[in-house]
């Protein structure tokens, strides 16, 4: 009679363990899509640039890294999908007269993306838009945020937010590169926050005429149903450096040597 219960308390503790690992298990992903749900809302300005030269493992340091940049670079990617959806829906009514309220929303992502409304029907308009509001590969941005700001350690990076190495043209505008060239005018843009930065790098990405083969091998990607890689569209930046091949090179080496393809395929 002892050892029966003794049996059934031990079988009473593993069915009570067995049960509490259940209930962990089942909680797990309702808080990782909470996390996930609120990240667009609350990553973009919610920490400042860590400081990654405090960073002595270089693994650790390319980890902290990617893991500050994925979400800014998922949450931009997520509301320019929003907007792509908004054309598709647009697109569907194109044959017929726009309500004076979609006509406005047209009007407006056309200015959010750089293009003029007044020479082209509302449907040319729309397809044009289509091959400009699309997703940047995670592995395109976070490769090109690694080699651009020395993995978050750059001059412009600390002091500017900048990780892109975007440029502009009004003087006190961001910071004076110290190597300008005598007569350029130039500075390195300052953005109030990384994420900032990430939204004018893919706005640059998406309107700038230098990259237009790289939209139109996104699109022709996207019409065959193919994973949109950072990989392929690398090859759309030549112009995006004075480097030309050796800079593509750099990024899909970056890429590959640290396995970033699969954050394309995730998207």
């Amino acid at each position: 009679m002892k050892l029966l219960t003794s049996a059934n308390i031990l079988a009473a503790l593993i069915f009570l363990v067995a049960i509490a690992y259940t209930a962990s298990q089942m909680l797990a992903p309702d808080a990782k899509q909470a996390n996930s749900v609120s990240t667009p809302k609350s990553v973009p300005n919610a920490k400042a640039l860590p400081d990654f030269s405090t960073y002595q493992d270089v693994k650790a340091k390319k980890a902290a890294f990617f893991g500050y940049m994925l979400p800014l670079v998922q949450a931009r990617n997520t509301h320019i999908l929003a907007q792509r959806q908004q054309l598709l829906a647009l697109s569907a009514q194109a044959d017929n007269e726009l309500s004076a309220g979609n006509t406005s929303l047209l009007t407006e992502l056309a200015a959010a993306y750089r293009l003029s409304d007044s020479e082209l029907s509302n449907q040319d308009l729309i397809n044009e838009l289509l091959m400009r509001a699309d997703t940047v590969p995670p592995s395109l941005a976070l490769a090109q945020a690694a080699v651009e700001s020395a993995w978050g350690t750059s001059r412009f990076a600390v002091q500017a937010n900048n990780l892109f190495g975007q440029w502009c043209y009004e003087k006190g505008c961001g910071l004076v590169p110290k190597r300008r060239n005598s007569g350029a005018n130039h500075e390195v843009a300052k953005f109030d926050s990384v994420s900032d930065a990430v939204h004018s790098y893919m706005r640059n990405i998406n309107t700038h005429r230098a990259y237009q083969d790289l939209r139109e091998s996104r699109a022709e990607l996207r019409a065959e149903d193919d994973t949109i890689t950072g990989h392929i569209l690398a090859e759309g930046l030549l112009r995006y450096s004075e480097r030309g091949k050796d800079y593509v090179h750099e990024l899909q080496a970056v890429i590959r040597v640290n396995k970033l393809t699969p954050y394309d395929e995730a998207s």
